[in-house]
């Protein structure tokens, strides 16, 4: 397995003319709100739910009722239909007339919804209000097929998507805070950040109204006579430096390891050595001595001959000062021929002893 090493030298370079507080920060109150409704797929080619699910058979039966049709749901008996749960984000400042999209999931047995379409369908939010209405043709990105006791599958065929499916009739509720009052929330709480975001704003904007009320939260007091529209525009495109955490981020699976310029060690002596066993088996033929009469059970036979060698490679110890990096100490380990996984396994070890200094996340 191959290494792959990233360093993100995120002061120096990304950050080192500063990051737009837009792509830092969010105004408070610009946030999604999740919405959720029960509905029917119908047009299925026979891949839909079986007679055991009773509560699709009465959603059909009272969807039929509103066309004016009695239908006991005990007539019913019909796998071109499936009951669903729909599923999508509300934006911010989404006006009646807008479109969403959907994300559609079957609750039953049905095989597949290909092919289907979605019954218009009520979506709620958390405060049991009617955001969204959702209708139209269900696009899966898969297929299933069956002939006797073959089948062939491909993606999840139970889920689907409609793009642009879902009609906004009433607007999101208002999140913000306090008239006159601008809350800015941190993506990424950080007290250095925070402290920096304030002073740049009162440097930026000429105002002295601004505090951070915690790490994640800036808040502005909006000046007298100020125009919301323009003030938030011209706030959003102020650069800030950020402070970055150290963080040292490892994917066994894939032997990928991602580090930030912070990632620093301490002084740190390493001393690594592979086993390695080697098992070696040749087939030899054994063959009797030239009998003229040779007696019964006596012939040619194979014979394994096995050999097991055992070696241990040994590797100069290596000696890193305080102050080394991440980056330097794995450019030395791949000098000397260490593998993926034992450059993981020592950089875990650098962690217990107290000589990494920085966050281990291990995926």
């Amino acid at each position: 397995m191959k290494l792959l090493f990233i360093l993100l030298l995120l002061p120096s370079l990304s950050f080192a003319n500063g990051v737009r507080l837009k792509d830092l920060a969010r105004i408070e109150g610009n946030r999604e709100i999740s919405i959720i409704g029960y509905g029917i797929v119908v047009g299925l080619s026979g891949t839909g739910d079986s007679a055991r699910n009773k509560a699709t058979l009465q959603s059909l039966a009272n969807t039929l009722k509103r066309f004016g049709l009695q239908v006991n749901e005990n007539d019913l008996s019909s796998r071109n239909v499936a009951a669903v749960m729909v599923t999508a984000e509300l934006p911010p400042f989404s006006e009646p007339g807008d479109k969403i999209d959907l994300r559609i999931a079957s609750t039953g047995d049905a095989r597949s919804l290909a092919g289907g379409t979605l019954l218009m369908t009520p979506l709620y939010g958390p405060n049991q209000k009617l955001y969204v209405l959702g209708q139209g043709a269900l696009t899966v990105g898969g297929y299933d097929a069956e002939s006797f006791d073959s089948s062939i599958r491909k993606n999840h065929v139970t889920v689907g998507q409609i793009s642009n499916g879902g009609s906004v009739e009433q607007s999101p509720p208002d999140f913000g805070g306090h008239a006159g009052i601008i809350n800015i929330i941190l993506n990424e709480p950080d007290y250095t950040t925070a402290n920096r975001v304030v002073n740049q704003i009162q440097a930026v904007m000429g105002i002295s109204n601004v505090s951070a009320t915690h790490p994640g939260k800036i808040r502005i007091k909006l000046p007298e006579n100020a125009q919301p529209m323009p003030f938030l525009a011209k706030l959003e495109n102020i650069t800030i430096v950020p402070d970055v955490d150290a963080r040292l981020v490892i994917n066994e699976r894939t032997g990928t390891i991602v580090a930030g310029e912070n990632v620093v060690l301490g002084e740190l002596s390493i001393a690594h050595g592979n086993l390695r066993i080697e098992i070696q088996t040749r087939f030899e033929v054994s063959q009797p001595q030239l009998l003229a009469r040779p007696g019964p059970g006596v012939g040619t036979a194979v014979v394994p001959n096995t050999s097991i060698t055992a070696t241990e490679d040994r590797i100069r110890p290596l000696h890193l000062p305080a102050g080394t990096t991440v980056a330097q100490l794995v450019q030395a380990l791949y000098a000397i021929k260490v593998s993926t996984r034992d450059t993981i396994s020592i950089l875990t070890a650098a962690k217990a002893a107290g000589a990494l200094h920085a966050d281990l996340i291990i995926q």
